[in-house]
């Protein structure tokens, strides 16, 4: 079966929804987790840029690149197995699709993001996007973005098959499954 990965990603975790297109069928849930995206031990790597917050310049700064590597390392680590996971029950993985905010990052720099409090979560919301799209194109899979609105859109005329695949879930299916399935549903042509 063909199948898509869908992932909502919060400050180091996300929620993987891998969800395969049946012919009879529709769409079927394949797999369902949280991933842990920060190393064992690391949890200042949750928000490393408050962690960087009130050090000098350049162990802030060093602090934050060891953020995003450790970040960008597990993303594609976990994809990866995720694909391994898919492909080991006979499926073709076709697609990861990974939700991102609406504007993205504004190009500031590290000092200018650790100067203003707000700025340091929005690049920590904007990292672990980052790092499933860059696990993602790591791992060689053919890559989708959802924005926000784009999902807004699109969760209200895929409703029903969302709803069934909670279903056959069964809970938890929050939020971030929801999201996380209809990614990878749109990222598998499903209207």
């Amino acid at each position: 079966m063909d199948v898509a990965l869908g992932w909502k990603a919060h400050s180091g975790w996300a929620a993987l929804v891998a969800v395969g297109r049946d012919r009879a069928r529709g769409a079927v849930l394949v797999d369902r987790r949280r991933v842990e995206l920060v190393e064992p031990g690391e949890s200042w790597a949750r928000q490393p840029y408050h962690a960087a917050e009130g050090l000098a310049r350049e162990a802030a700064h060093d602090l934050v690149r060891r953020g995003i590597a450790s970040a960008e390392r597990v993303a594609e680590r976990e994809i990866g197995a995720a694909v391994g996971r898919a492909r080991a029950a006979g499926h073709a993985v076709r697609a990861c699709a990974v939700l991102v905010g609406a504007a993205g990052m504004p190009p500031w720099s590290t000092d200018e993001i650790l100067a203003v409090h707000f700025r340091m979560h929005k690049a920590e919301g904007e990292l672990f996007r980052g790092a499933l799209v860059e696990g993602a194109r790591r791992c060689g899979v053919a890559l989708v973005t959802l924005t926000e609105k784009e999902r807004a859109r699109r969760a209200t005329r895929l409703g029903d098959t969302l709803a069934a695949l909670g279903k056959s879930a069964g809970p938890p299916w929050g939020r971030d499954q929801k999201d996380a399935a209809l990614a990878a549903w749109i990222a598998l042509g499903g209207n």
